[in-house]
């Protein structure tokens, strides 16, 4: 799934893969606690603490400044993965892809089934909103 983005590629990058913006763009979310101190990178670790009461721990696993950057999250045996793919149009306008993945195993597998399709929808709207607050 790919959104367009009426910033610069470092500004997309920059404002997607701070943990603490997550709250203001990603509708699930009511805060981020973070684990790691110092500047985002790979190891960073946070808590998103979601309106529902879900705490999956995240960590940011992949990030090639301007280019990908993939985080990890945990939460009673689900997992999900999101990896973003930054595309410079030109100068002023970016293209984000996203893919998910959802491991699910057990008798966990029908809600693996359900965020396997529902994810990528709630991701690309996250996104859009994302695109709209990039400063």
């Amino acid at each position: 799934m790919t959104v367009d983005v009426e910033a610069p590629v470092d500004r997309v990058f920059d404002y997607l893969c701070e943990p603490a913006n997550r709250p203001a763009w990603q509708a699930s979310l009511r805060r981020v606690e973070v684990l790691t101190s110092g500047p985002a990178g790979i190891g960073t670790r946070w808590y998103d603490v979601t309106w529902p009461g879900v705490r999956p721990l995240m960590e940011i696993t992949a990030w090639e400044q301007n280019v990908r950057w993939v985080e990890h999250g945990v939460w009673r045996g689900l997992e999900v993965t999101l990896d973003l793919v930054f595309v410079p149009l030109d100068e002023h306008r970016t293209r984000v892809r996203a893919t998910t993945d959802v491991l699910a195993p057990g008798w966990r597998r029908p809600l693996g089934w359900v965020l396997d399709r529902l994810g990528p929808l709630g991701a690309r709207d996250d996104l859009r909103r994302a695109a709209r607050l990039i400063p």
